[in-house]
Parts: C-alpha cells; sequence; structure tokens
C-alpha cells in the first residue's frame, strides 16, 4: 500500500496522527460497531454541527475511506438499515382550493410566511411541490428550511432552501473568499433549490414580494433551526427555461454561470445545461463576514 502522509475527506485533513488515534480507538474498542465508533470518533475530536448534533455520517465516510485505503480496519458490518432515500414513498395529493384567483398583490397583502420545516403542515408542502413543479418534489440532505406561502386562508407558493453547494466558481468569485474561508464557512450560505407558484394563482409581481419577504425571514429562521445564521443566498436558473425576471426585480446579482459539468465530472466537457448564478446578500457585511478564517 502506497505511504500517503495526509488524507481529505469533506474539507477535513488527517494526518498520520489522526490515524494512529484512530487505530488506537478501534484497539480500544474491538466490540463496538461502525456506528458506535464513529460516534466515539465524533467525541473524541469534538467533530459537531453548530446544533451540536455529532456529524456522524460525514465521519462514517472518512472512516470507510480510510478502510478502503488500507489505513485501518474496520469491524464487518453487522446491520444494514433500509435506505430511506431509495424506498422513500413519494408524497401523496392533497385537497386544496385550486379556484383560479386573479387579483392585484395588494388585494391579497399581507401575505402570511410560514417555515414549515419539522411541523404539521410539512406533507402539505411535499405535497404541492410534488404534484405543481416540473422538477417534481426532491428530499432535501443536510440542513434545509420549507417555506409555504399563504393568502386569504389558502396557499399560494412554496419556496424550498437548503445547504449550498461547496464549490462555485462564479459565486467564489464574487464573494472573494479565500479556499480556507469557503471550506469553514460554506455553511453561513443558503441555496434556494425550489420556488413553486401554484399554476392557479396569477397574481403579478408576487414572486419578486415573496423573495423580498422570504429573504427577511430567512436569517432568523435558519439559526432558529440550525444554531446559526446565514449572511447570502443563491439560486440557479436554467436560461432555456426561465428568465429570472422576478429574481432581477428583488435585486438579485447575476454572478455568473455554472459551467455545466456537475460536481462529480472528471472531464472538461459539459454534460448538463449551464445555468445562471444569482445571488442576493443578506446583510452588507456578507463578504467581510463570510471571508473571515
Amino acid at each position: 500500500m502506497p505511504v500517503v502522509n495526509e488524507w481529505r475527506y469533506r474539507g477535513r485533513t488527517v494526518t498520520a496522527e489522526d490515524i494512529r488515534f484512530i487505530r488506537q480507538l478501534l484497539a480500544e474498542n474491538p466490540a463496538a460497531s461502525r456506528r458506535s465508533l464513529s460516534a466515539k470518533l465524533c467525541e473524541a475530536w469534538q467533530w459537531k454541527q453548530a446544533n451540536g448534533a455529532l456529524r456522524d455520517m460525514v465521519c462514517r465516510g472518512l472512516l470507510l475511506m480510510l478502510h478502503r485505503g488500507g489505513q485501518i480496519e474496520l469491524p464487518e458490518i453487522r446491520f444494514r438499515p433500509p435506505n430511506p432515500f431509495v424506498q422513500r414513498e413519494r408524497p401523496q395529493p392533497t385537497l386544496i382550493d385550486m379556484t383560479p384567483l386573479t387579483c392585484a398583490l395588494s388585494d391579497i397583502r399581507p401575505l402570511s410566511l410560514q417555515q414549515v420545516r419539522k411541523t404539521a403542515d410539512e406533507p402539505l408542502f411535499n405535497s404541492l411541490m410534488e404534484q405543481h413543479h416540473y422538477l417534481g418534489y426532491e428530499q432535501p440532505v443536510g440542513e434545509h428550511l420549507k417555506y409555504l406561502l399563504w393568502a386569504q386562508g389558502r396557499p399560494v407558493a412554496c419556496m424550498a432552501w437548503s445547504s449550498a453547494p461547496r464549490h462555485l466558481g462564479s459565486r467564489d468569485r464574487y464573494i472573494g473568499w479565500s479556499a480556507e474561508a469557503r471550506r469553514r464557512n460554506i455553511r453561513f450560505i443558503a441555496y434556494n433549490t425550489r420556488f413553486l407558484i401554484l399554476p392557479w394563482i396569477r397574481v403579478p409581481h408576487l414572486a419578486s414580494h415573496i423573495l423580498g419577504c422570504v429573504a427577511g425571514a430567512l436569517p432568523a429562521d435558519w439559526e432558529r433551526m440550525y444554531r446559526h445564521p446565514v449572511y447570502f443566498a443563491e439560486t440557479f436558473i436554467d436560461p432555456g427555461r426561465f428568465r429570472g425576471t422576478c429574481y432581477r426585480a428583488a435585486n438579485w446579482v447575476l454572478m455568473g454561470r455554472t459551467t455545466g459539468r456537475g460536481k462529480a465530472s472528471n472531464s472538461y466537457t459539459p454534460n448538463r445545461s449551464i445555468k445562471e448564478v444569482l445571488g442576493y446578500p443578506l446583510t452588507p457585511r456578507f463578504r467581510e463576514l463570510l471571508s473571515q478564517s
């Protein structure tokens, strides 16, 4: 096996000393499962999320990488739980008022903004996305929030947010942060993954108004859920389908375009559609805060 002085996984450098520590941990806990060993290592390294939860799945991935690289010997897998992402049932249709709503924005203001992650209305959000968004519903991984917008007692729009992509050239150049600052502070960026105005809603300027409402609530809601704020928001626009008019009207900035290669590509040839990358500062000090190392 070739000698490797340092390994890297998800932004963490694993040194030879770290590997020796892990080997000692394995030797001291010969009856422990992989899950138990991961939890012990997280505690030893104080490897935790901002909300205090152990970074268990990331740690398990690191241990598996070292196991496959011949650096450590993990115990045999004792139990394979069903994968909820493979076997997850699609959200079921929900009966709601689909009467066409055509009016001026002033006729339905003020809107009610509801963060529905971990609430009784989360299934409604999932169902509406599944039934009416052209991409359908996709279960987020990692930190995420879900918003329902209500008017006159009925839902009119949905918006989903998740953790930001770790590498995005146009965004990174726009912010101007270093690679180290990006690794440390990427969690302070929120990524708008889905935006849906329900198809029977016809209200001019509604979309840009919603963007403004959500941008005002997002930092506090994120901190309430995950115990850290967000300072910047970003999204992708497929110019083959949309012009992004509502984002521009809400003062989002075009930062550039994707390469069309995706994070797993090992070539320089685009293998997917090229998207526009738009961003929105949630605080005037976003560059200063995101560039701190």
